[in-house]
């Protein structure tokens, strides 16, 4: 502190990030061993942009209290869901990179894959509003490669030492162990509020990409740059990728709420049943591929985690294709032990000096050891490779595996076997990266850009998705208790768009609008990039998801027989919700197996919905609130319905008659069926919610 500023002050470092001072006569922060600490922001590089270094106390400290918080789930990702699969190899790779399962077209590799979310515990609601982490292991024949990305191509923070801090705010208040999986509070839009560094991962938190309708219709992303190198050691940038097969789709936020109060399970119960179907997902693994000549020309930092590369600046390279096709015989042995770390990777990949990364390198872990408690957890059957393992460690908790004979030392003179030593020719050797400067603890001036790829994103949107951003900050900031914390807020908006803090503005009751903030660095605008939109890369499939028919006793045999028809020959599936679970025909006097009574079968479980009655028998349905319910909520939702005359009565009940659309279809006109199934390829009526 010099002496033109006050205690209390909040200062920026050259990176753009904040410094709050304590107050004068305040507590200033210390390490566990009463150090003051100078900055809790940076970790301590080797140079503005080298490498994290491990000499690092106070990061080391802050990281390894924060792994040892929890006991036994994950401190962060705790609800999750895994299954297994392949990944096949599209092309010889050997110009960017040796690594071993990139060498041979054709060849498949095991792996497991976990979806999960980020802030809620074990027992926390699916279609929370959240990330989604995408993390795969590859048991490859050099060993374990895990991928441990997001659905999100870009984080909240820059620096690893600050994600205690944003987990801390994100998860409920130490005073109430409230609120649960949920970012609605004071405590993250205060810390995200003081954090600029945040306001691009912000706009895609507040899209819909955190509120998936599966984790089949979502992208994964490695987030972090990292290095390809071939056998002569050429070194080449790389970003990952992963494009589902089945295209991308989210639901409604009213939806998400109603599907966690109907299934809370919601996303597993979809990844479990599709594979035991068949209808196994996919996803193609692309990589942006980039020198240091586009490095030199890029508008921002590559090593910095809150940024991503355009695809129309360095188009994304399919590379091969993941199928989950097999799920797990025993959730906990797998699923729940399944341990993946950033610092796995083998020969041919490498890491590179993202601070963000090299703090997980250590967190990742540490955290493992912590909560599976031993460091032979490598031995646990789904985190073993699947190629031998040679090696001296020895004894610790749960040694099921130690060497054998009297050789537990290298080097020796013994000739026992195995007696493994390293192979300089094909074993793991880190790019050779020259390295210079002070150590010093800041944030390179490279990443002081916070709002340019934020208002890229927002601009990316269609209307649509734009609205649906607006109504999110609204939901989010209307439950801070805190005006301050709302102004601020709003101040960090109005940089990223006036258009954006307007509309969020009017939707509070916010009649002045506070002053912008003041960016480190001026945002500049970047052209729109379709690639960010789900809307615009739905895939235009029907092919996975699901129609929820609910109908009456004697229904129109040929009518529902058609309808399934179509439905089955769109590669979807059907399922039937009816006021009884057993005794339902159709007209023909033939059985119709019922998967839902009324009120347990609602629309939000479906991606579109057909309501077909028997004159003799809607008065069944008009009886059920729950029928209501299912009409009113697809409309309101904005899926496509089918519907019959005799159903008439039932959407006049519930005010709809009048209001029907082009995503609405009388299934007893000629190719009305046909017209349907093939609207519902776009997978939502979104026009509706502009009238």
């Amino acid at each position: 502190m010099n002496e033109n500023q006050d205690s209390g002050d909040v200062i920026r470092g050259e990176g753009g990030e904040l410094h709050q001072l304590p107050e004068k006569g305040k507590t200033t922060l210390t390490t566990q061993q009463g150090v003051p600490v100078s900055d809790n922001q940076n970790s301590l590089k080797a140079g503005v942009r080298g490498p994290t270094l491990m000499e690092d106390q106070i990061l080391r400290e802050k990281l390894f209290h924060f792994d040892h918080e929890r006991i036994p789930e994950r401190v962060v990702h705790a609800r999750g869901y895994a299954a297994h699969g392949y990944f096949e190899n599209y092309e010889n790779l050997s110009d960017i990179t040796c690594a071993d399962l990139f060498q041979r077209k054709g060849e498949k590799t095991p792996v497991f894959t976990r979806f999960s979310t980020v802030a809620g515990a074990k027992g926390s609601p699916d279609l929370a509003r959240d990330v989604r982490g995408f993390a795969t292991k590859f048991y490859t024949k050099e060993g374990n490669w895990d991928l441990v990305g997001n659905n999100i191509p870009v984080f909240f923070i820059q620096d690893a030492m600050k994600f205690p801090d944003l987990i801390h705010a994100a998860k409920e208040a130490p005073d109430r162990a409230f609120p649960q999986a949920q970012t609605a509070h004071d405590n993250f839009w205060d810390f995200i509020s003081l954090t600029p560094e945040s306001m691009h991962m912000v706009m895609w938190a507040m899209s819909d990409r955190a509120i998936p309708r599966s984790f089949r219709f979502m992208e994964g992303f490695g987030v972090h740059t990292f290095l390809m190198l071939t056998k002569e050691g050429k070194a080449s940038f790389v970003k990952f990728h992963w494009k589902p097969l089945q295209g991308l789709q989210s639901v409604a936020w009213n939806e998400a709420l109603k599907i966690n109060g109907m299934d809370p399970d919601f996303h597993r119960r979809d990844l479990w049943e599709s594979i035991e179907k068949g209808d196994y997902p996919e996803w193609e693994l692309g990589i942006q591929v980039f020198d240091e000549t586009f490095l030199e020309r890029f508008e921002f930092d590559v090593l910095d985690a809150t940024k991503l590369i355009p695809e129309e600046q360095v188009p994304v390279t399919p590379v091969g294709k993941m199928v989950l096709n097999k799920n797990v015989d025993n959730f906990f042995a797998e699923t729940e032990q399944v341990a993946f770390c950033t610092q796995n990777i083998v020969p041919g990949i490498d890491h590179s000096a993202d601070p963000l990364l090299q703090g997980r390198n250590f967190s990742y872990l540490d955290t493992q050891l912590k909560r599976l408690g031993s460091p032979n957890f490598t031995k646990i059957p789904i985190n073993q490779p699947k190629c031998p393992m040679h090696n001296f460690h020895q004894d610790g908790h749960m040694a099921v595996e130690n060497p054998k004979g009297r050789v537990n030392y290298e080097p020796n003179s013994w000739e026992a076997e195995p007696n493994p030593r390293a192979c300089p020719m094909s074993g793991f050797r880190s790019h050779s990266t020259p390295l210079e400067g002070e150590k010093v603890r800041v944030r390179s001036e490279t990443f002081a850009d916070h709002y340019s790829q934020a208002r890229m994103f927002f601009n990316s949107q269609t209307p649509i998705e734009q609205a649906h951003i607006v109504d999110a900050l609204s939901f989010e900031l209307s439950k801070v208790a805190r005006e301050d914390i709302r102004l601020r807020m709003l101040g960090h908006l109005r940089v990223i768009t006036e258009k954006l803090a307007s509309a969020v503005a009017e939707n509070l009751g916010v009649e002045t609008l506070p002053d912008p903030a003041s960016p480190a660095r001026e945002p500049i605008d970047l052209p729109p990039s379709e690639a960010l939109s789900i809307l615009l890369n739905s895939g235009n499939t029907f092919k996975g998801r699901k129609v929820g028919v609910l109908l009456t006793n004697k229904v129109d045999a040929t009518l529902f027989r058609e309808l399934e028809k179509q439905v089955k020959d769109a590669g979807a599936s059907l399922e039937v919700v009816a006021p009884m679970r057993t005794g339902i025909t159709d007209s023909k006097g033939k059985a119709i197996d019922v998967d839902h009574l009324v009120d347990g079968g609602p629309s939000v479980l479906f991606d579109a919905v057909a309501v077909i009655a028997s004159k003799e028998s809607v008065q069944a349905l008009l009886d059920e609130k729950p029928a209501l319910d299912f009409l009113s909520d697809a409309y309101y939702h904005c899926k496509f319905i089918a519907f019959n005359e005799a159903v008439s009565v039932l959407l006049d009940a519930v005010g709809l008659k009048q209001k029907l659309d082009a995503g609405c279809f009388d299934i007893e006109k000629a190719s009305s069926p046909t017209e349907f199934i093939e609207a519902c390829k776009v997978l939502r009526f979104w026009e509706r919610e502009q009238h």
